[in-house]
């Protein structure tokens, strides 16, 4: 079932990771890199109980649910900025539906974000989180 525009409150930052270098001390040696890839209307709730425990979560608000249109941009390994933190997109949760035009996932607050975010315009000019 396809969302109605309604539901769609909430808006969030995708990340995709960008290829990993091979420096001197072997792939991601100089950190994981994020590219901005685009920004989607979403409905953002928390996981609640038995559904954050199943993703995994030591702390229930530590698990968000995010549904949204069916987009290529998003994907299992992309991570989600949302009122100001970022979330990991929890892989075995990800269901995208191209006929259904939906996709919906869990992710889990990251703690330690230290990783180079950039936009796609930027080359040298990298800000961290």
């Amino acid at each position: 079932m396809a969302y109605t525009s309604g539901i769609l409150r909430d808006r969030v930052t995708i990340l995709n990771r960008l290829k990993g270098d091979s420096g001197s001390y072997g792939l991601d040696s100089h950190g994981i890199i994020f590219e901005k890839a685009g920004e989607e209307w979403a409905e953002v709730t928390w996981a609640k109980g038995k559904q954050a425990m199943n993703a995994g979560a030591l702390d229930v608000y530590g698990v968000i649910m995010v549904r949204m249109r069916y987009n290529t941009i998003v994907s299992e390994r992309s991570r989600i900025i949302y009122n100001g933190k970022t979330y990991q997109i929890l892989g075995d949760t990800f269901h995208a539906q191209r006929q259904d035009n939906t996709i919906q996932f869990h992710a889990q607050a990251l703690v330690n974000d230290d990783y180079i975010i950039t936009t796609k315009n930027e080359t040298d000019s990298n800000c961290s989180l």
